[in-house]
């Protein structure tokens, strides 16, 4: 039971959706890098081991360190990268943990981002709010090739 089979078992809601979220992570304007760490911090936000296991092999194969994914797992966030990052990962927490971005949050990283890197930030959180609440819901289990990976808890 993988977690898109899970989705198919209602095609006509979520198969157009599924085609989007591929399509639409290609044409952010973040690196894969940048997705990785938003999901990363994702998959903390929701407690998902689920995602946190299947996105860190892909973000250390585009250079997040083991300093950093043990950074992506503390609130707050730690002082472990550079001002973009750090941009983008504190918006998530923003947007996960006051379902807004304050006053203050802007005026400390509006700088670092587009207003269409904005837009792209929201589309990639909401992707994994649905992505990780799916996965804990249906109790997607994690397959076994990924036991290695250290679980978040």
């Amino acid at each position: 039971r993988n977690v898109l089979g899970m989705l198919m078992h209602n095609p006509d809601t979520l198969g157009e959706f599924l085609e989007y979220w591929v399509s639409s992570k290609q044409k952010m304007g973040f690196t894969v890098r940048e997705q990785e760490l938003v999901i990363l911090r994702m998959a903390l936000h929701y407690d998902c081991n689920y995602v946190w296991k299947h996105h860190v092999p892909v973000a250390e194969e585009f250079g997040v360190s083991q300093a950093e994914l043990d950074a992506v797992r503390v609130l707050p966030l730690p002082k472990s990268f550079n001002e973009r990052e750090t941009a983008i990962l504190e918006l998530t927490d923003e947007m996960v943990i006051k379902r807004n971005v304050s006053d203050t949050a802007w005026a400390a990283y509006k700088k670092e981002l587009t207003d269409g890197e904005i837009v792209d930030l929201i589309s990639l959180v909401s992707q994994y709010v649905l992505f990780a609440l799916t996965n804990n819901v249906l109790r997607v289990e994690v397959e076994k090739n990924l036991d290695e990976i250290e679980s978040l808890k």
